[in-house]
């Protein structure tokens, strides 16, 4: 399956982008479901995908609904705990979402369609509407975070101790976690294991929607160094909002020719590997399907993702037995980089983006000797350590 993920600076028209891209696959003969947070113009909505044209679904996350539901959940599996305690239940009419909802309602519904009830309808493009940039890469990287924390909070191999808990709870003096627990975080890592896959997938790419401007090539350039962190691949930038050239009017030619400077530098910074789009100024917010088909014509997703997603990292031998990680950052300065081995476990710090990765096999029985970042790509030296590496005769 194909999947484009779309964001771009608050206010860029993100939302239409992503409705314009789901159009162009629906009519290039492609099954499309479009999954939007914000209401789309012309497109009914609903708790399940709804067909909005030929060929093109749509569905509407409902971050309130998944809250309340998730949580009287949990408060039913958690009832014994709770009547112990004397606790007084929630209803479901008394229940607002907390903040963060919205980002884990969008994974819950993107697992749905990664391998839940709605992966057997059969969907070749899945177009997804995220938020603005800088809370989208921070979504983008949730689910190994989440993922991270309950292997740490909870972990497997505990499972194995279960039948002597009564006896270890005797022994601390305090409960034991139920096994409820451990397979409700079983049930959880699965579940973002699935959309992490479908995140990390070779068929999954990013499309950036920005209006042409100062402000939004600053946020460009900024997250273009946090995508490459996170391993994703950008398959094309579409400008939107642009103004007709060569206007008679002064005020008009003055905002066109600004944009005119912007386009070419975006041109010199993301091209050849992404290619710009231009989508022009309709006059107006778009409303029908009629304007989102003109608007469809430059956002066409493509079969094939640009570049590599997921696993970046490719190894080179530095000679001397050291092992060279690399790691393509385009944008990245020296200045605002950082690095922390802490374990098996490597901390990488690029500006307002983290990300923590787990080490190969190989090179964790190495040392870090060193790293540098030239010409874009961040090289991690590693050096086997003695101790750890059997002995040649």
């Amino acid at each position: 399956m194909r999947t484009v993920l779309v964001t771009g600076p608050g206010g860029a028209g993100r939302t239409t982008v992503a409705a314009a891209t789901a159009l162009a696959s629906a009519r290039s003969g492609r099954r499309t479901l479009l999954v939007s947070s914000d209401a789309v113009p012309a497109f009914a909505d609903g708790p399940g995908p709804v067909e909005v044209a030929e060929r093109l679904f749509h569905v509407r996350v409902d971050s309130g609904a998944h809250f309340r539901g998730e949580l009287l959940e949990l408060q039913e599996r958690a009832s014994g705990v709770l009547d112990l305690l004397g606790a007084n239940r929630l209803d479901g009419e008394e229940l607002t979402e907390l903040p963060g909802a919205p980002q884990l309602a969008l994974l819950h519904t993107l697992r749905r369609v990664a391998e839940g009830d709605w992966a057997q309808e059969g969907y070749e493009t899945l177009v997804v509407d995220l938020p603005p940039l800088t809370e989208a890469l921070a979504l983008l990287a949730l689910p190994g975070q989440l993922r991270r924390y309950l292997r740490r909070l909870l972990p497997r191999e505990r499972q194995a101790a279960r039948a002597l808990r009564p006896v270890l709870a005797q022994l601390a003096g305090v409960p034991m976690p139920a096994q409820w627990l451990y397979e409700a975080a079983a049930r959880k890592d699965a579940e973002l294991a699935a959309v992490e896959a479908l995140i990390g997938d070779g068929a999954t790419t990013v499309r950036l929607a920005a209006e042409p401007g100062r402000a939004a090539g600053d946020a460009l350039s900024a997250a273009r160094t946090g995508l490459a962190l996170h391993g994703l691949s950008v398959d094309a930038v579409v400008a939107t909002r642009v103004l007709p050239r060569h206007s008679a009017d002064p005020w008009f030619a003055d905002l066109s020719a600004r944009q005119d400077k912007c386009l070419d530098h975006w041109r010199q910074e993301w091209a050849p590997a992404t290619p710009v789009h231009e989508s022009a100024h309709l006059g107006r917010e778009p409303r029908t399907v009629e304007d989102l088909a003109v608007l469809a014509e430059h956002c066409a997703p493509g079969d094939r993702a640009a570049g590599h997603a997921g696993s970046p990292w490719w190894t080179e031998d530095d000679g001397d037995g050291v092992i060279a990680w690399c790691l393509p950052l385009p944008g990245a300065v020296k200045e605002d980089l950082k690095l922390v081995r802490r374990g098996d476990e490597l901390l990488l710090t690029a500006g307002p983006f983290h990300r923590i990765v787990r080490l190969e096999s190989a090179l964790r029985r190495c040392t870090v000797a060193g790293a540098a970042l030239t010409d874009g790509v961040l090289r991690v030296r590693f050096r086997p350590d003695p101790a750890l590496w059997p002995r040649t005769q």
